[in-house]
């Protein structure tokens, strides 16, 4: 039997990584001028989510925890904008656009949750550590 990481059992992990593979699947299907931009940079970004929720995982640090949330936060953020401008450039349908963006909005509240756990648990190590 193999060895299960932390972050594979992350409820948000696992949906980010399911949403890797739908941008690869949908951003392939782009315009082939895109190959070097816009495909490679919206897979790139969407990559950087599930990556740095199982880079944060592996941190000991609270705080280095938190900024991991925060900067797989920031890469989805990136991602639903190169979506917006996909969607512009009539390179995805509407239903295509509706369903990444309910995967987004669905990764989006598991990351914001995830942060807000993690602000929590620093601050009452910080009022553990101010009542000794």
């Amino acid at each position: 039997m193999s060895y299960i990481y932390g972050f594979e059992k992350l409820k948000v992990w696992q949906f980010a990584r399911a949403f890797v593979k739908d941008i690869y699947v949908l951003s392939n299907k782009f315009s082939s001028t895109e190959k070097y931009g816009l495909v490679s940079q919206i897979q790139r970004a969407a990559v950087s989510v599930s990556s740095n929720i199982a880079e944060g995982t592996s941190r000991t640090s609270l705080k280095e925890q938190l900024h991991f949330v925060e900067i797989a936060y920031g890469s989805l953020m990136e991602t639903y904008s190169q979506i917006c401008l996909a969607f512009d450039l009539e390179y995805i349908s509407a239903e295509d656009y509706d369903g990444i963006k309910n995967q987004i909005d669905n990764i989006a509240a598991q990351l914001s949750q995830l942060r807000k756990s993690l602000i929590d648990r620093i601050n009452q190590l910080k009022d553990n550590e101010s009542s000794k």
